[in-house]
């Protein structure tokens, strides 16, 4: 991708988490936090500098985040930490203010969702992606009925790290917009086969549901051969490996509709919002 077509950018108003799961014993966040010595970092978790980013502007007086951007939000963290209840309400708020930008975060807390939306959520933002992680079978029995009961009007399957062969299969109907499958990255990465990640693949094309390989994760097994792959390696060939179904530009849903028009945009103010 050139920067002509980045679309992306990144909103992390906290860091630091803690391990809830199977899927969290390798973090990344930890992993970067004890590569660059801060170690402790990684389960304090402390409000960021650039906590209002998207309200940040320019000398121009234009917005540091531009309109139409994907935002990456909160993954340094989970967007639903307990820790973070003092500062999410103000966070919920700034996504509303930004209807020009599509705000996307992914969490392993979905439980939590019901009792962290703001009072004026509805059905959900129009311009809020959720994605509901899972890594195992257990995970995904626990997590994905939840997901499916909340009102989400973008709603993402993460499957990563893929720990072992999972059927979600009773879990996919038209509410889901994407599945997104990733192997485990990092020195001390579980194994992902390859086959459970075409198993994923053929349920997701059962139901017609956009289906994503991502990365392939550091120690990667493919017919009965493990592979160690480098890092930099990892998401060219995940995207080498042509799987992707129903996936577009810049990596896209092409079910997904991500146009936003512009010129109907108003800027709000927290005062519209009271």
């Amino acid at each position: 991708m050139n920067n002509s077509e980045n679309i992306y950018a990144d909103w992390n108003p906290w860091h630091g988490c803690t391990k809830i799961s199977p899927g969290c014993k390798y973090c990344y966040v930890y992993r970067q936090d004890e590569m660059y010595g801060n170690p402790a970092d990684s389960s304090n978790c402390h409000k960021n500098t650039t906590f209002d980013l998207p309200l940040r502007k320019k000398r121009d007086g234009t917005y540091k985040i531009p309109s139409g951007k994907i935002v990456f939000t909160c993954f340094t963290s989970d967007f639903l930490l307990p820790d973070a209840d003092k500062w999410r309400a103000e966070c919920w708020k700034m996504m509303k203010l930004r209807s020009d930008c599509w705000f996307y975060f992914f969490t392993k807390r979905i439980d939590r969702l019901a009792e962290c939306l703001p009072e004026d959520w509805g059905e959900g933002y129009d311009n809020v992606i959720i994605g509901c992680t899972v890594e195992n079978q257990d995970r995904a029995d626990f997590r994905l009925p939840v997901f499916l009961s909340l009102p989400i009007r973008h709603k993402s399957i993460i499957v990563a790290p893929l720990l072992e062969k999972i059927d979600i299969s009773a879990y996919l109907n038209d509410t889901i917009e994407e599945v997104s499958v990733s192997g485990e990255s990092g020195k001390y990465a579980r194994p992902c086969c390859y086959d459970w990640i075409l198993n994923l693949r053929s349920q997701c094309i059962e139901k017609n549901i956009p289906f994503r390989f991502h990365q392939t994760g550091a120690h990667f097994i493919k017919d009965r051969k493990l592979y160690n792959i480098r890092r930099k390696d990892q998401i060219p060939q995940a995207r080498k490996a042509g799987i992707d179904y129903l996936i577009g530009k810049n990596a896209i849903p092409e079910t997904a509709d991500l146009n936003r028009q512009q010129d109907t945009f108003r800027e709000l103010t927290f005062f519209d919002m009271e």
